[in-house]
């Protein structure tokens, strides 16, 4: 048994790199979806079934847990997936919970009214996809209120990373940025909703100024796995060795993940 780590391409790296980190002991099991990559351009429907394929995929190698790191399936599929599909032995994540919680500083088992918070203007980067759901303005809604999210949908910034061309990957950022900042010129916080951009945290920090908070998924969704692991240990995965499956070329994509982490990943088919 193991940990499953979903993505539509090589975005949720960033947080298997994490998870691997916090949680050395762990066998996990990555799943890319890199021949329909990117999910950001795609509708709702074609979102859900690639996803649902996907985490059946993991189940099917072990993983009665898995996560979703890919903001765009988790905008788009988690909660439908949640409420008819999964079964009651599985456990499926999304990742904006761990970031709702950091922005809240509320536990989501929290089930108090929403209430005010310190931070009054926030800054939302993600896929068209994942800006067109709203989820993550529903999800924040429950927690807190008196937040105004300004979201700036980021197109052609997975394609530049997935195509390991940084310096289209940064000029399209500062584009982004530029966009939103002519609409909420003083953000507090920014949240980088793409398990893709902790790749360019740098470069948004730079654009956005020193005065920003900008909120990387990775870490806060490593360790709330691991605190979720302490209270469902029966989650935990047994296994010893990790493993990495993809729907594209494998390798073609091991080369480009072992880019991308900077490690020897090689990856199997599908």
């Amino acid at each position: 048994m193991a940990v499953g780590i979903f993505d539509s391409g090589l975005g949720g790296l960033t947080v298997l790199d994490a998870v691997s980190k916090r949680l050395p002991d762990e066998a996990l099991v990555y799943y890319g979806d890199n021949a329909h990559a990117p999910y950001g351009v795609r509708d709702a429907d074609d979102i859900y079934n690639l996803t649902t394929q996907g985490v059946e995929r993991l189940w099917d190698a072990g993983c009665d847990l898995v996560i979703l790191a890919c903001n765009t399936a988790s905008a788009a599929a988690l909660r439908r997936m949640q409420e008819s599909w999964i079964p009651s032995n599985k456990r499926v994540l999304g990742v904006f919970v761990p970031l709702i919680e950091a922005l809240t500083e509320r536990d989501w088992g929290d089930n108090s009214p929403p209430r005010e918070v310190a931070v009054k203007h926030v800054a939302l980067f993600a896929t068209p996809a994942t800006v067109s759901s709203r989820a993550f303005q529903r999800e924040l809604a429950f927690r807190a209120i008196g937040v105004d999210v300004e979201a700036q949908p980021c197109g052609g910034v997975v394609d530049a990373i997935e195509d390991g061309d940084e310096i289209l990957a940064e000029a399209l950022v500062r584009s982004h940025v530029d966009a939103l900042l002519r609409r909420m010129p003083g953000p507090e916080a920014a949240i980088l909703g793409c398990t893709h951009y902790p790749l360019m945290k740098q470069q948004f920090q730079d654009a956005l100024g020193a005065n920003v908070k900008v909120y990387s998924q990775a870490d806060l969704v490593a360790e709330s796995l691991a605190d979720y692991l302490v209270r469902h240990p029966d989650m935990r995965g047994e296994g010893e060795e990790s493993l990495f499956l993809t729907t594209g070329d494998p390798a073609r994509v091991s080369s480009k993940a072992t880019q991308f982490l900077r490690r020897k990943i090689t990856f199997e088919a599908a």
